[in-house]
């Protein structure tokens, strides 16, 4: 089996943390890079977790220092839902600075571009500020992306405001820029990580699977639901699970816009499924039961892959 080389950025974050274990050991994915943005907590917490998780997990995929705000607006957190450092309910005890690369997040994924021989997927599931740096410092790069798969956005209401959601509202002006980049794009959407959530007998099977299970259920435990759900709710793994496990997902062609100057709807996903020009394709459905008994069996796997 050929794998699909992969670059993740990523805002650990609990969610984010599931999503990175699932994709560093699925046999679907060569993993080549994590750029870790700002995003549900600051920079330094969601570095620190992505080192932390690797050093947990035993794996050596390089981790870059990304974006660490918004490109132009004021960068908003996460913390009440994920905890201070963005994971809450757990604490990595070591940290292997080795994996740290240095450099610019945009010029190390344009030479980890340009160099390899097969085209590049991009995964993102935070806001998407370094990928839009990314564009326009190195256009010529657009060629050689595969297509992005993207945890983000809203078809109805939203998380972060009435209209917008979480990863698109924290930096609209770089997911305008992603979604007008031509490169092929294939979006989970709000609602995709509603229906793809898990019961509390769920999460239980997630923590008989060893310690790389105690530790998810650690954190999933403590998530605090804004809408007071028992039901947790996976969002990030979603955009794992349409690189993998397309079947799992009903897809629609759609034209998305990024609102970015309204008084009430900024940073709003416009998702125009009637256009004749689309830009995208937008996961619409999930097999709930399905998809989590692919993400119990992943994290089992992932598991069973620590050495």
């Amino acid at each position: 089996m050929t794998k699909k080389p992969v670059i993740l950025s990523t805002d650990p974050g609990i969610d984010d943390v599931a999503a990175m274990t699932i994709s560093l050991f699925d046999k679907e994915i060569d993993l080549r890079m994590i750029v870790a943005t700002w995003g549900n907590v600051e920079l330094k917490y969601t570095l620190q977790n992505a080192l932390g998780l690797e050093t947990f997990l035993h794996t050596r995929v390089p981790v870059v220092r990304g974006a660490n705000q918004p490109l132009v607006r004021p960068a908003i957190s996460a913390a009440s839902v994920h905890g201070k450092t963005g994971i809450a309910g757990y604490e990595f005890k070591n940290f292997d600075q080795s994996l740290l690369k240095p450099g610019l997040a945009a010029t190390l994924m344009h030479e980890e571009i340009q160099t390899s021989p097969e085209k590049i997927t991009l995964m993102g599931i935070g806001p998407l500020t370094d990928y839009a740096l990314l564009f326009k410092q190195y256009p010529e790069d657009l060629a050689k992306i595969e297509k992005i798969v993207i945890m983000g956005g809203n078809i109805g209401h939203g998380n972060h405001s009435p209209f917008a959601e979480y990863n698109i509202a924290g930096d609209p002006e770089a997911a305008q820029v992603v979604f007008q980049s031509g490169i092929p794009i294939q979006v989970a959407p709000l609602e995709i990580g509603n229906q793809a959530h898990v019961t509390s007998e769920q999460l239980d099977r997630v923590k008989a699977c060893g310690e790389v299970g105690q530790m998810l259920y650690s954190m999933f435990a403590n998530i605090h639901e804004t809408d007071g759900s028992n039901q947790i709710k996976i969002y990030d793994p979603t955009a794992v699970g349409i690189l993998v496990r397309p079947d799992l997902y009903t897809f629609k062609p759609a034209h998305v816009e990024i609102e970015l100057a309204g008084k009430f709807t900024a940073g709003a996903s416009a998702m125009d499924f009637l256009s004749e020009q689309p830009n995208a394709e937008i996961a619409t459905k999930v097999k709930t039961a399905e998809f989590a008994d692919w993400f119990i069996e992943a994290i089992k796997i992932a598991n069973e892959g620590r050495k």
